[in-house]
C-alpha cells in the first residue's frame, strides 16, 4: 500500500492566497460550500456583524443560485471566509461587473493590505480578521 501525502491549507494560507489575488487583479478557484468555483475577489473584510467575508464576483464554476453571463452583476457573490477551502491563485484575466447587487452589506469594514514584518514574513493579520468574527 502507498503512502498518500495530503496538505492541509491553513487559514493564514487562505488569507494571503486572497489577499494576492486581490492585490495583483487575479481569480482564484476554490471550493465553497461544497462546490468547485471560479471567483475574482475583490475585498476582504467583515460584515455588520463583525463575520469575516470575501466580496467576490464568480465567473464559473457551480453556483446554487445558478450563474448569469460573463460581466452580469447576478454574479456577485458575499462569501463566508471560513466556508472557502483550497483557494488557488489562477492565471487569467480579471473578471468584474459594474453595480455589484451585494452593496457594503458585505463587506463593511474592509481589510487594509496586510502587514509586512522587517523580516519579510506577513504579520499575523489573519488571525486578528478570523478572531474578530469567528464563531468558535
Amino acid at each position: 500500500m502507498g503512502v498518500v501525502e495530503a496538505t492541509i491549507q491553513t487559514v493564514e494560507d487562505m488569507y494571503g492566497l486572497i489577499w494576492t489575488a486581490i492585490a495583483n487583479k487575479q481569480p482564484i478557484s476554490a471550493i465553497y460550500k461544497d462546490l468547485p468555483r471560479l471567483f475574482c475577489p475583490h475585498r476582504l473584510g467583515r460584515n455588520r456583524l463583525g463575520q469575516p467575508r470575501v466580496l467576490c464576483y464568480q465567473y464559473g464554476g457551480e453556483s446554487e443560485s445558478g450563474l448569469g453571463p460573463i460581466g452580469s452583476p447576478e454574479n456577485w457573490r458575499c462569501v463566508v471566509f471560513e466556508k472557502l477551502k483550497r483557494v488557488e491563485v489562477l492565471g487569467g484575466s480579471w473578471k468584474t461587473a459594474p453595480n455589484h447587487s451585494r452593496p457594503a452589506t458585505c463587506v463593511v469594514d474592509a481589510e487594509s493590505m496586510p502587514r509586512i514584518s522587517r523580516n519579510g514574513t506577513r504579520r499575523r493579520d489573519s488571525e486578528e480578521f478570523l478572531r474578530s468574527g469567528v464563531e468558535p
